[in-house]
């Protein structure tokens, strides 16, 4: 989890390590790490070296499994978390500040970038002026990439390990907008409608607002380039790992849009057993757990999805599941299809973290 209610998520995870909550494994941050005045309210403020020193020694003592970064945290808050988590033990990841170049975030030890931030432009003859954020919008990237500048920043993220975590589904979304019609799209019946109501709404209208110059074929053309990038940072030995965000704005649909991912992933270029890996191996290996999780293999955690097709024929066929194993536990297909009813069903009631944040571990069972 990349951000969010400490308390909520640790109920989660104490219910579901008790058996009382069917769910996957936890990996936690907590609150993000943002600027004074944060985006989000699942978020710790930081104006200053001593704030991020101080957030991160408060959520070590929470018991966080490692520390996000958010895209205001001001420049001296941020290298003096990276500091102070490194001290502490703790993992850092996330964007690549507004305040903060890429090459320095990679520099100062940040272990994974989320959706590119940063990436672009390192590669642009203006860096200085789109680390500002003025100009606004992907067209400024496309036309002042440098080539050039693009190798030097692949090298540097081969070199410092930085992983990458592009979220192309969650791009395609942003930069298409416009041009993507989900309206009638079945999977908006697993949506709560906070989120069709008043969540993608707003988050529609403040992405529209930021690229009211880009034409939809500059937008497009954007997009291709973000593939492209994939490619180019793998092959040169950069770790990927998949990852989607989350609905803000894009009708991102939790689960599915995974399988969104390795699509983009293939599509830049990957092939179907390397896309997998970003969801698979890769995170096992990211989080140090290759020895009991990733992989199938005699010993390890049984943790399996099981297909009625090969993937590696078609990165499509990890769509038709047949069963799951969790934690040893088999879910065959009536248990899955019985899981999504419920879904439906609980996006009609209230807040569900609100509700659990209230009602203990016990309520996180039911």
């Amino acid at each position: 989890d990349m951000g969010g209610d400490l308390d909520v998520l640790k109920i989660w995870r104490a219910s579901i390590a008790a058996g009382r909550l069917l769910g996957p494994r936890m990996y936690i941050a907590g609150p993000m790490l943002d600027g004074p005045i944060p985006r989000f309210p699942s978020s710790a403020p930081v104006a200053n070296a001593a704030d991020g020193r101080r957030v991160v020694d408060d959520l070590k003592a929470r018991g966080v499994d490692f520390i996000k970064i958010q895209s205001l945290i001001p420049r001296d808050g941020y290298f003096a978390a990276a500091e102070e988590a490194k001290k502490v033990g703790l993992t850092f990841v996330g964007h690549v500040p507004d305040a903060i170049r890429a090459a320095e975030a990679s520099n100062a030890g940040q272990k994974s970038i989320e959706h590119f931030t940063g990436i672009f432009e390192a590669c642009s003859t203006i860096e200085d002026k789109l680390i500002t954020g003025t100009p606004r919008g992907p067209g400024p990237n496309v036309k002042t990439y440098d080539p050039a500048r693009a190798r030097t920043i692949i090298a540097l993220m081969a070199r410092n390990r930085t992983w990458q975590v592009p979220t192309l589904v969650w791009e395609h979304g942003q930069w298409l907008v416009d041009d993507i019609d989900l309206s009638h799209d079945p999977l908006t019946k697993y949506a709560p409608a906070a989120w069709r109501e008043h969540t993608w709404p707003m988050f529609v209208k403040d992405i529209l607002a930021t690229m009211d110059t880009d034409p939809l074929p500059v937008r497009k053309r954007f997009f291709q380039m973000e593939l492209e990038m994939t490619l180019a940072m793998f092959r040169a030995g950069v770790p990927f790992m998949a990852g989607t965000d989350t609905a803000a704005g894009v009708h991102v649909f939790p689960g599915f849009s995974l399988h969104q991912e390795l699509a983009f992933f293939v599509q830049a270029g990957l092939t179907p057993m390397q896309a997998l890996q970003t969801a698979t191996r890769n995170p096992a290996e990211f989080m140090g757990r290759l020895e009991d999780l990733g992989t199938v293999a005699k010993g390890k955690l049984a943790d399996l999805v099981l297909l009625d097709a090969n993937p590696l024929d078609d990165i499509a066929n990890t769509r038709r599941i047949q069963a799951v194993v969790l934690a040893g536990r088999y879910l065959d297909r009536a248990a899955l299809d019985r899981m999504l009813k419920g879904v439906e069903r609980a996006v009609a009631e209230p807040d569900t973290a609100a509700k659990i944040k209230a009602t203990g571990p016990q309520g996180a069972a039911k």
